[in-house]
């Protein structure tokens, strides 16, 4: 029976993409990629990191993530390497990714409903304090004094000397 990280290296090969080349894509260290490619799970980082490194694996070579995804959680569960707390921790993780992504959508838009909201209530506050504060103090046309220039109205001839 061929083992999840045969049929990895066996996509990987198919598609003619090197270790390095996915090194260089994954970020991942080429002996990290050479572990999961031979089913040991032990050479992986802990927790919720390993099940990272798949998916990006995954990403890079351009798999469908929740098949592979599923795949790889039967086979890390059936190397006996998989404990409740690894569980725990996937779970939350994935709980965290899909409410990360779950929730752009309605965010983005409450978002620029309490842009415009704030903007509506700055557009008040300033009428408001135009109509009460300022425009009150400015002089009115067509009344005693109304001119903004200070001094005499009409200019007073120079004498010639």
């Amino acid at each position: 029976m061929v083992q999840f990280g045969d049929e990895l290296r066996l996509e990987r090969e198919h598609r003619g993409v090197s270790l390095e080349t996915l090194h260089v894509q994954t970020k991942l260290s080429i002996r990290h990629l050479r572990a999961v490619e031979e089913g040991n799970f032990a050479g992986l980082p802990g927790g919720i990191f390993r099940k990272g490194f798949v998916r990006s694996y995954l990403r890079a070579l351009g798999l469908d993530e929740p098949l592979w995804l599923e795949r790889f959680e039967a086979s890390y569960r059936a190397s006996g390497l998989a404990t409740s707390e690894d569980a725990d921790w996937t779970d939350f993780a994935e709980n965290v990714r899909n409410n990360r992504l779950g929730a752009r959508g309605s965010n983005t838009r409450l978002k620029w409903i309490g842009v415009l909201g704030m903007s509506l209530l700055l557009l008040l506050v300033g009428v408001f304090v135009w109509k009460r504060v300022i425009e009150p103090k400015l002089p009115q046309h067509g009344q005693p004094g109304a001119s903004l220039s200070p001094g005499p109205q009409d200019p007073k001839p120079v004498p010639n000397p």
